[in-house]
């Protein structure tokens, strides 16, 4: 069950990247295998607003990454300690999204189990840090 939900999480993250970069080009910039995406639509074309839930993925992706942004002692440990920590985060925030608009129950009870899991791992690695200064 670890294995699935490290694997599950590892998606979610990578969806959330993906949102990230996109939502991180300039206007009007980006290609998509010779397409050209346009940040306005064309003359007329109303857009309705994103859902709530993309909003708060895309909240939680970018949240996720400015914390991930740790300044770097050099020791391995120490910098791998305090960028998962803000990694897990990340995931924990995209699972509480989950399970507010989600309605799938096996992807609701992966949220749950994500959440219980990151928060313990979140929990080593900060008790980690401070014995480690």
């Amino acid at each position: 069950m670890m294995r699935r939900t490290a694997v599950i999480a590892a998606a979610l993250v990578a969806t959330a990247t993906m949102a990230a970069a996109q939502t991180a080009q300039p206007a009007g910039q980006g290609s998509m295998q010779g397409h050209t995406m346009t940040s306005t639509p064309p003359s007329g074309v109303k857009v309705p607003p994103p859902a709530p839930s993309t909003t708060e993925f895309k909240d939680a992706a970018l949240s996720m990454h400015r914390e991930m942004a740790v300044r770097y002692t050099g020791n391995a440990d120490k910098d791998f300690a305090a960028t998962m920590a803000a990694h897990h985060k990340g995931a924990i925030d995209m699972a509480n999204v989950e399970l507010k608009y989600g309605t799938d129950p096996d992807l609701r009870k992966l949220a749950t189990d994500i959440i219980a899991a990151q928060e313990k791992e979140i929990a080593f690695m900060k008790a980690w840090l401070a014995k480690h200064p």
